[in-house]
């Protein structure tokens, strides 16, 4: 058992692209991190646990050129469609429609409407209250960046203490940050911070992080329209208080750490313009266009 003295590790790593962070910080996790359980180790009728505790670490990945290619592991799991969905679900809301907190069988939030539609209950007590008018923060993020890129304020936030502790699914992104630095060219560069209370990070980091820097990339371009000058995509910061590898999937997961420890990166990735994931990403849209519920409950 690792246990570091009751501290969790906090770890860091960087990285130029997405896949090689999300290599980095693998390895960081299962090499430095600690054994802990989890609320959803399974048990046997004894009540023993049938799964091994988690691999568990505090994590900063700070990805230098978020857009840099290759920009798309081929091993994570899921695959193109399932990125090109879940892209569209935190930058456009393909899946708002799906939120309804009193149907058991729909979702109490999407990222997506946390960010741009944030409406607490006004009274804390009463989850069913009528709800404030609704906050669009990213239309806020675009608007003081634009104003003051100098600002410390510009950031967006998506936990609702209101309703979030009392589901079994609480968000695990809890809020985003941005500053605008010139680069040595003298051209403005938009950084991003995100910060997270817990993240499955072999099975949810890359396709997380490869939504939020699409975001990053939208909001530059909208900061962009505003200023009549264009703002770069900077560096993409993520930083997680649990990053964590579940023993439930050890036996998937191990033959895939031997690749990240005794191969290249780069031989397990695809730059984004790659012909067959081009294909893969705009039979998606189709699909989505067609049936908004395409991929419902995946």
């Amino acid at each position: 058992m690792h246990k570091n003295g009751g501290s969790i590790p906090a770890l860091s790593v960087t990285a130029r692209t997405l896949p090689e962070a999300w290599e980095k910080a693998v390895v960081a996790c299962w090499d430095k991190g600690v054994d802990i359980r989890t609320e959803y180790d399974r048990k046997d009728a004894a009540g023993e646990y049938i799964d091994p505790p988690s691999r568990d670490c505090t994590i900063m990945v700070e990805v230098t050129e978020p857009f840099a290619e290759p920009r798309i592991h081929k091993n994570f799991p899921g695959g193109p469609e399932e990125l090109e969905v879940y892209r569209q679900e935190v930058v456009e809301g393909i899946h708002d429609h799906w939120i309804d907190p009193a149907d058991p069988d729909k979702w109490t939030y999407t990222y997506h409407e946390r960010l741009f539609a944030y409406a607490p209950t006004e009274d804390i007590n009463d989850p069913a209250a009528a709800k404030l008018p609704a906050v669009d923060q990213i239309e806020y993020v675009i608007n003081k960046a634009a104003a003051a890129s100098h600002s410390r304020r510009i950031q967006a936030t998506t936990w609702m203490p209101t309703a979030d502790p009392q589901t079994e699914d609480p968000p695990c992104l809890q809020r985003l940050w941005f500053r605008i630095l010139q680069n040595d060219a003298g051209e403005p560069v938009l950084n991003l911070n995100s910060h997270w209370r817990s993240r499955d990070g072999y099975k949810a980091w890359f396709m997380n992080a490869f939504a939020l820097t699409d975001l990053q990339r939208h909001i530059a371009g909208r900061i962009s329209e505003k200023l009549g000058q264009e703002v770069r995509v900077g560096r993409y910061v993520d930083q997680c208080d649990s990053f964590h590898i579940y023993g439930s999937y050890f036996k998937d997961f191990l033959p895939e750490l031997k690749k990240m420890k005794e191969g290249n990166w780069e031989e397990r990735a695809w730059p984004s313009d790659h012909p067959a994931l081009q294909i893969m990403f705009e039979e998606t849209r189709e699909k989505l266009a067609k049936n908004p519920d395409y991929m419902r409950g995946s």
